[in-house]
């Protein structure tokens, strides 16, 4: 090989070594920036560690959650820390009222939640250190299609008589009635031992074997707030309330002498005469409370079945004088400014009421209507005797001392 070839050789060897060492050096930086990266990522993270809050915010219920309780679901609570703010908002922008607990570490709502609406959640906490967290959340209430309520009778607070049993009528039909008597309680301050009875789907009424203890106290708590009463459907109720009993007073009405008895703790108080139902027209038999009074009220035979042949009632009277309701299906006790004073006491004549003497307007207090209604409590009882008519069904009103004890409890799902 010439000089001039060795050298040539020479430089192409020294061009391509050349070029694999500074492929070798390129290669060699590139793994020193990935390191100075890496660093570079740890020292931030480690930034961002001593900066972010140790307080742990929780939203119940979760964020997107449906078919929430309107009673016990909503709260804020911090772990780590204190909350420094709290909102509360439904969709459209209104704020719903709460109280921090003294610690600050956790938040309620102070006013019930409303069914089927979206609210808004946004809650501020901070650590020991000073340093803030936030979380937001949304959520939505259980919708009427998917929930139950029950209407309950006595009201809280009312002071009725030995015959009022509590009555609670649902607006959805309960599947799932073992679960839904689970979570009513009805007691008493007399110790009676209270139990519930289905009339049928929708209404369950509780009473103890005999009629309440004067004087005594009841305490109706409803823990219904989730209870699947069926499928799909369930209950947004927790409530407790109380009611009280007043004196004994149990009215015996004898549509064969045509007198009504009025007992106070067993002893007889006054004696009224009256008229029950006709022959064509006789008055249930049986136990019956009083479960609404009327100044004055319309009674239209045409609503209870009594037509003429034109489709009118046998009887439209538009100021019936000091009515009380014994049965749902109307039947009532009540004053009669329209019939002769001699027919109290003497002749039956009503369309199935029992009649006492009255005047028109009810402005009267000496008649014995008036007397009658004046003495008389939502929940006391009269007891029709000799009508020769059948005895009231026990769900016809709030009628159900018709049953025996063993039959009432036999209507208990527990």
């Amino acid at each position: 090989m010439t000089d001039s070839k060795r050298r040539k050789g020479l430089t192409v060897a020294s061009a391509l070594l050349g070029g694999v060492l500074a492929l070798t050096g390129c290669s060699g930086g590139g793994n020193a920036k990935a390191a100075d990266d890496n660093t570079s990522q740890a020292k931030a993270d480690e930034a961002a560690a001593k900066k972010s809050s140790e307080a742990q915010i929780t939203i119940t219920p979760k964020d997107g959650s449906n078919n929430a309780s309107i009673n016990n679901s909503a709260a804020v609570q911090v772990a780590k820390g204190t909350l420094t703010g709290v909102t509360m908002t439904t969709a459209d922008g209104k704020a719903v009222a709460g109280a921090l607990s003294a610690d600050k570490t956790s938040w309620k709502p102070t006013t019930q939640l409303q069914r089927s609406t979206t609210y808004k959640v946004a809650a501020q906490a901070k650590d020991s250190q000073g340093r803030a967290a936030t979380e937001n959340a949304s959520f939505t209430t259980v919708a009427p299609a998917n929930s139950f309520i029950g209407t309950f009778t006595p009201d809280d607070g009312a002071t009725v008589g030995v015959g009022m049993p509590v009555s609670i009528n649902f607006d959805k039909a309960i599947a799932n009635k073992a679960a839904v008597q689970k979570g009513i309680t009805v007691t008493s301050s007399s110790g009676q031992e209270v139990v519930g009875h289905w009339f049928n789907a929708n209404r369950i009424d509780f009473r103890p074997e005999e009629y309440w203890k004067a004087g005594s106290t009841v305490t109706l708590k409803l823990a219904l707030d989730g209870v699947e009463g069926a499928p799909g459907v369930t209950g947004v109720q927790q409530k407790t309330v109380t009611f009280h009993i007043g004196r004994n007073q149990v009215s015996y009405v004898d549509a064969k002498t045509k007198q009504m008895k009025v007992t106070q703790d067993g002893k007889v108080v006054k004696s009224i005469p009256i008229s029950a139902g006709a022959p064509e027209h006789t008055t249930y038999q049986g136990q019956m409370v009083i479960s609404e009074k009327f100044t004055q009220t319309r009674m239209n035979g045409a609503t209870v079945g009594f037509k003429d042949g034109d489709g009118k009632g046998e009887y439209d009277i538009k100021d019936v004088p000091h009515a009380m309701r014994l049965t749902s299906s109307g039947t009532f006790i009540h004053g009669n400014y329209w019939g002769a004073p001699s027919v109290f006491g003497s002749v039956n004549t009503s369309h199935g009421c029992v009649g006492l003497q009255d005047k028109k307007g009810a402005g009267d207090a000496n008649m014995p209507a008036a007397w009658f209604y004046s003495h008389t409590l939502i929940g006391d009882v009269v007891v029709v005797q000799n009508t020769g008519d059948k005895t009231v069904s026990p769900d016809n009103g709030l009628n159900g001392w018709n049953m025996d004890w063993a039959q009432w409890k036999a209507g208990s799902a527990v």
